[in-house]
């Protein structure tokens, strides 16, 4: 059995007595360091520290970049600017997902992007297979192995990155970094961005700062409240914002229409891999959606939970868990778009029995509104 891999943070997880090691995905990394649920509250109301490093980034430079990345991903490249980043997916040519990711322009013909852990090795060999004589200008580079991804998110994230940094972190506007911003005293990209629902920064710098920026970060942190935080709370907090999941809410099956990330998907753009396929899907109608549920039987709903409506199985859920922010029994399910609508009735079934559910809107979170009512 291969060893697991582990952050250049692994060391400093000791310090906390109650964290707590799984496999991811082959990565040794933390569950949780005090617990699930008080690590998702404190990001909620003020700020939580994720070590994120797992997470694969790609250079990509030289001449034909911008038209190789139009090529490959579903968002407009050309729209972006230096210093500006944006979500967007590969697909393969039936328009099942290879990954979703973030593409960052750092300059003109030089672009960094960040994917998935799962999908690192995948995901490299994908673009490097599309390195056409086209495309004999772009060169590709796998920096993972060099890079370290810290994600400091919550509230009162800004407050606390001010403390330690004299970059304009106010004037930093969403899916915008700095690409060299002192931190700690660690030279860093600075990236207005992240993966809870909640405003929040991430931090990429060479392995070898891991520790300086870690302390630093958290000492500057502890008055306002500021707590490391693991896998778990990243999933629940993800989960309550709608934000997807590769392997879950994406995957080689289930396309970016069905999962409902749509305007990430610019189909009056220039050919791209699976434009083709999305077209017809568009045209002839989805026959999946993916939904959000509420249980109204006592029950908690988990990923791969079959969902029955009308006495015959329509899907299954996505994720699901009971809600730390709204204290009730939530999921996201891909089903049969003909149950869509809010406010059917479905049946999630849970230990062998069908119990009651119906289609809520989703996003059950959102930052600007606070805590969402159904």
């Amino acid at each position: 059995m291969d060893a697991l891999k582990r952050t250049p943070f692994y060391s400093l997880y000791s310090a906390y007595a109650e964290a707590r090691c799984i496999d991811f995905g082959g990565w040794e990394l933390p569950v949780q360091f005090t617990g699930i649920v008080k690590e998702h509250e404190a990001v909620r109301q003020q700020a939580g520290l994720f070590d994120v490093s797992h997470m694969g980034e790609f250079m990509v430079s030289g001449s034909g970049s911008e038209a190789f990345l139009q090529k490959m991903t579903t968002n407009d490249v050309s729209r972006l600017a230096d210093g500006a980043a944006q979500y967007t997916l590969m697909l393969y040519p039936n328009c099942g997902v290879v990954d979703d990711l973030l593409v960052y322009r750092l300059g003109e013909e030089r672009y960094m992007l960040v994917v998935n852990a799962s999908n690192i090795d995948k995901d490299f060999q994908w673009l490097q297979e599309h390195l056409t004589a086209e495309f004999s200008g772009v060169s590709l580079k796998n920096v993972s192995d060099d890079t370290l991804l810290l994600a400091l998110q919550g509230p009162l994230a800004e407050t606390i990155l001010r403390e330690v940094t004299s970059a304009n972190v106010a004037g930093l506007k969403p899916f915008h970094f700095i690409e060299k911003a002192e931190v700690c005293g660690v030279e860093v990209l600075l990236s207005r961005t992240g993966y809870t629902g909640e405003d929040g920064f991430e931090l990429y710098a060479p392995v070898d700062t891991a520790a300086a920026l870690w302390n630093g970060l958290l000492a500057a942190g502890a008055p306002h409240g500021l707590t490391p935080a693991g896998l778990g709370a990243r999933d629940t907090l993800r989960f309550e914002a709608k934000l997807p999941l590769y392997g879950q809410e994406l995957s080689a099956e289930i396309t970016p229409l069905e999962a409902g990330v749509q305007f990430f998907v610019k189909l009056d753009k220039a050919d791209f891999i699976g434009k083709d396929a999305l077209v017809k899907q568009k045209e002839a109608g989805l026959p999946r959606r993916l939904v959000g549920l509420e249980m109204i039987d006592r029950g908690i709903p988990r990923s791969h939970y079959p969902v029955y409506a009308d006495g015959v199985k329509i899907g299954e859920v996505t994720t699901g868990t009971q809600s730390p922010t709204l204290k009730r029994n939530l999921g996201l399910a891909l089903i049969d778009a003909a149950y869509s609508e809010i406010g059917t009735e479905i049946y999630v079934e849970i230990r062998g029995k069908q119990l009651k559910a119906a289609v809520v809107k989703a996003p059950f979170y959102k930052k600007s509104q606070g805590v969402k009512a159904q």
